[in-house]
């Protein structure tokens, strides 16, 4: 079994009384493009940083390319592409200088294949910084990524902000790296633009993980069913798969199944008389919007309950 290019083992990071990651374990293998999905704040950056050794884990540990996030940090950087969604870069330099200043932190052939990627992303090199686009920086941060061929590339919301031409260029430059076996480790809120390029998906919310899958078995393992009428005579027990959201509307429920398919469903609702049902394949925006509303549901229940705790803790303060 071949070592997986990247690693989180039950990684839990707390600041102050926020919990970042609670627990969190994923991982990916070479020439795949693995996606992390959730909303600002569900810890994607957080685990993105305990990988590149920019934060130590509390519990937990973290390997990259084969070596130990909290000790071979810098030995870590060097071996991984990295581009943030704010690209950091000195504006009075030109673009040309800006990959020689940085081809010294890397061997030979590192300047030269900067070049090669500016050529082929249109952007001229004796351009200042300051002078660019938002999307030609974008670019210029990705070559500078690139330039030294790593083992792994990560993306941090990287066409946060960009027109749709560059965000097009910036997935099909994922695709490539993943095709040259290498692999790739987005993180995004573009739900749509994930579902194009990515292998597998991890899906974070409020810092647990709330599913990995390989995104082709997902989409075959999930259904979406739209019931009409009596569902008493449901036995939920029974059902087939595991229903990980619920939704009404007006006299329409919408169930969302996962780990099975139309035909155990069919053969479920076929049973069942008065109960009029549809059964749909759900998009990948459509999973994690219900997985997101889901847990607000849950968030919200949790918070109610709590009250009345929080209330006697607090009469008894006094």
């Amino acid at each position: 079994m071949s070592q997986a290019a990247f690693e989180l083992q039950n990684v839990t990071k707390r600041f102050r009384r926020q919990t970042a990651l609670d627990g969190v374990s994923f991982s990916g293998n070479s020439g795949e493009v693995i996606a992390i999905l959730g909303e600002n704040g569900a810890g994607k950056t957080t685990a993105i940083n305990i990988l590149l050794g920019k934060l130590k884990a509390d519990d937990g540990s973290a390997h990259v390319l084969g070596l130990d996030s909290a000790v071979h940090s810098q030995e870590i950087r060097q071996q991984v592409g990295y581009v943030p969604d704010e690209p950091c870069l000195y504006d009075w330099m030109t673009v040309g200088e800006t990959g020689w200043f940085a081809s010294g932190f890397y061997p030979s052939g590192y300047y030269e294949r900067f070049c090669d990627l500016m050529s082929e992303y249109r952007v001229p090199l004796d351009k200042k910084i300051k002078q660019l686009s938002r999307g030609m920086k974008a670019k210029v941060s990705l070559a500078l990524s690139l330039a030294h061929e790593p083992g792994l590339l990560i993306l941090d919301e990287p066409t946060s902000g960009l027109d749709p031409l560059v965000r097009r260029e910036f997935l099909e430059s994922m695709v490539r790296v993943a095709a040259e076996g290498r692999t790739v480790l987005l993180a995004s809120h573009q739900v749509a633009e994930v579902e194009r390029v990515a292998d597998a998906v991890v899906i974070m919310i409020k810092g647990k993980l709330v599913m990995q899958a390989r995104l082709e078995e997902l989409k075959q393992s999930c259904c979406e069913v739209v019931l009409t009428g009596d569902i008493t005579a449901l036995d939920k027990q029974d059902l087939p798969g595991e229903v990980i959201s619920q939704e009404t509307s007006g006299s329409q429920q919408q169930w969302l199944f996962l780990n099975t398919n139309e035909n155990e469903l069919r053969n479920y609702f076929n049973q069942i008389s008065g109960l009029i049902y549809e059964i749909r394949t759900p998009s990948l925006e459509d999973v994690l919007l219900r997985l997101l509303m889901s847990s607000r549901e849950k968030s919200d229940e949790q918070a109610v309950s709590a009250k009345p705790e929080e209330a006697t803790a607090s009469s008894l303060a006094k």
